[in-house]
């Protein structure tokens, strides 16, 4: 009983999803998608200094990576447990990456 409860349940969430995400809701984040692409190739070519260049492509990847996620891959429609049990690990993996690369560059072991 308790796995067709389960089933029953998953179902209600698939369809929740589902039902929230319309044509109409599918439509507006490609567009907001392509419009954040067109941007990045835009200012791709122009004389802004690499640095700033760099980040802004690191934040716009991060707002299209939450529309992805988000919409195509259905997280925005989950629990919020579960949204952070997703999203917590990811920042560590990422944090942890980042302090590897740190300690590297400051031990001269990657070239820097």
């Amino acid at each position: 009983m308790s796995d067709m409860h389960h089933e029953v349940v998953s179902h209600a969430s698939e369809e929740k999803a589902h039902s929230a995400l319309n044509t109409k809701m599918i439509w507006k984040v490609f567009w907001i998608l392509l419009g954040i692409t067109l941007f990045e190739v835009g200012i791709s070519f122009t004389g802004i200094p690499h640095t700033i260049l760099i980040w802004t492509f690191v934040v716009l990847t991060l707002v299209k990576a939450y529309y992805i996620v988000g919409y195509f891959m259905h997280m925005k429609f989950e629990a919020v447990s579960f949204q952070w049990a997703i999203l917590l690990p990811f920042i560590l993996i990422v944090y942890l990456i980042f302090i590897a690369l740190y300690e590297g560059t400051a031990l001269g072991l990657i070239p820097g």
